[in-house]
């Protein structure tokens, strides 16, 4: 048996103790002792990896595009070492090649897919020596943890100046950060949105990146999509929104239940039904195909797994608990809520809700974000709306100060509690959840005492 070998063996011993114990952990504890026992364990075991890694990191959205890249990718046969569980850290990746590793060198998989937390690219990345890397957004997220969204920029940038000419860059061209990025380098492929149909009327409140990076001067917007996504220029340098090599176009959305679009790359385009709601899934949609594209994969291929790709947990997907259907959308900061917040007002009619608002360290103690999504969209259709979490209270407030008649809110802080009002008021109905990050994952463990749902999905911290 080699060093590393034995470093092995203590980490799986160690997190098989935790599952036994039922104190939890498994998902990343594991990793977290072999990287004790051996800092460099991941660039050794995904070294082994044939066919290399492929690193996805935003801010909003990269489990579900990972997700979709794997479905893209497991469809072809590929056979992929994947973190699916959302443990993103240094910790859980390096539990998912733990659990990989086989005997002597040999590891079950030809390509590593690693979704991967904004503020741990840097290091990851060293780590990892990715064959891609899949840059979605940067938006303004949990300030008392992460700084402000310059600070992670500025990392990002150092990450994209240490890769090497051949490891494939796929961006965002909407996001003027991270088109920014690209700019100069070998080997990048943009994607974007190109259908000025499905633009915001103005610029939201809670819009980030609104200056030119190259002189300072403040963008000029000719369509804004979500937050500061859209189609940019800069009157003073001449700068401007890269053009993107994927675009969607022709793009219909349905509400809560899902979205069509065109997905073309330079003369082919496929027609895509996506069985995943709102503009933020095409934006992921369009990562996952520019990535997979990038891999080998063609436009007919993707078209065909997209149409059948699932929702990660808390992303759009729906479970049914006494015979109400459950649909849980995670918020956790004003440009991603601004989008589920747009989404349910397209659904239309009257709206059961349940939102669960919490201050914990992997949500960020600092929850004046809510301030600044638009919940006055989703005013004129509440029905009934039960406001839990630790911070409940500024939750109804919030939602009395959007427009909601207060009669219509019912603060009960405890989740337990909470959820059986909700689904009081949605008798053999449809109930919206809108979870923060560690209320979610309390939703999933009090949803697997009463339906049955697995606890596959874990913390990534």
């Amino acid at each position: 048996m080699t060093l590393l070998a034995g470093k092995v063996a203590v980490a799986r011993t160690a997190g098989a103790l935790a599952r036994l114990s039922g104190r939890g952990g498994g998902t990343s504890l594991p990793g977290k002792v072999l990287l004790r026992l051996e800092p460099h364990a991941i660039a050794e075991l995904s070294g082994r990896l044939p066919e290399g890694s492929a690193v996805i990191s935003a801010t909003n959205g990269k489990t579900t595009t990972a997700a979709m890249v794997a479905a893209i990718l497991g469809e072809q046969g590929r056979r992929l070492v994947h973190n699916r569980s959302g443990a993103n850290m240094a910790g859980g990746v390096a539990a998912t090649l733990l659990t990989a590793a086989g005997h002597g060198r040999a590891i079950r998989g030809e390509l590593g897919l690693f979704e991967v937390d904004e503020f741990w690219l840097p290091g990851l990345v060293r780590e990892l020596a990715p064959r891609a890397l899949v840059l979605g957004n940067l938006f303004r997220d949990q300030l008392d943890r992460y700084g402000e969204l310059e600070t992670i920029a500025g990392r990002w940038a150092d990450v994209v100046a240490s890769l090497p000419p051949e490891c494939a860059l796929v961006l965002n061209a909407d996001d003027p950060v991270i088109a920014d990025l690209g700019r100069g380098r070998p080997n990048v492929t943009y994607f974007g949105i190109e259908d000025p149909a499905v633009a915001l009327p103005q610029m939201q409140h809670a819009a980030d990146s609104k200056h030119c990076r190259n002189c300072g001067a403040p963008y000029r917007y000719d369509q804004v999509y979500l937050g500061h996504l859209g189609n940019y220029h800069c009157e003073s340098c001449g700068q401007r929104r890269p053009q993107p090599a994927l675009a969607a176009r022709e793009i219909v959305l349905h509400g809560t239940d899902s979205a069509e679009l065109t997905l073309q790359a330079g003369s082919d385009e496929v027609r895509v039904k996506l069985p995943l709601p709102g503009l933020y899934n095409v934006y992921n949609a369009l990562a996952a195909a520019a990535l997979t594209l990038r891999l080998g994969v063609t436009l007919p291929q993707i078209q065909a797994a997209l149409a059948s790709v699932h929702a990660a947990f808390g992303r759009a997907e729906s479970v049914t608990v006494d015979g109400v259907q459950l649909r849980l959308l995670l918020i956790k900061n004003p440009a991603g809520a601004n989008e589920v917040l747009r989404t349910l007002a397209l659904h239309g009619g009257e709206l059961q809700l349940l939102g669960v608002l919490n201050d914990r360290i992997a949500d960020g103690r600092d929850v004046s974000w809510v301030w600044d999504a638009d919940f006055e969209l989703l005013a004129p259709h509440v029905a009934t709306m039960v406001c839990a979490g630790t911070r409940a209270a500024e939750l109804a407030l919030r939602m009395k100060y959007a427009g909601v008649d207060p009669a219509r809110l019912e603060v009960v802080p405890e989740l337990p509690a909470a959820l059986d009002r909700a689904l009081g008021h949605a008798p053999n109905g449809q109930l919206h959840v809108l979870p923060t990050y560690t209320a979610m994952l309390a939703l999933r463990d009090e949803l697997g005492r009463r339906a049955g749902v697995d606890h596959y999905w874990r913390e990534r911290t």
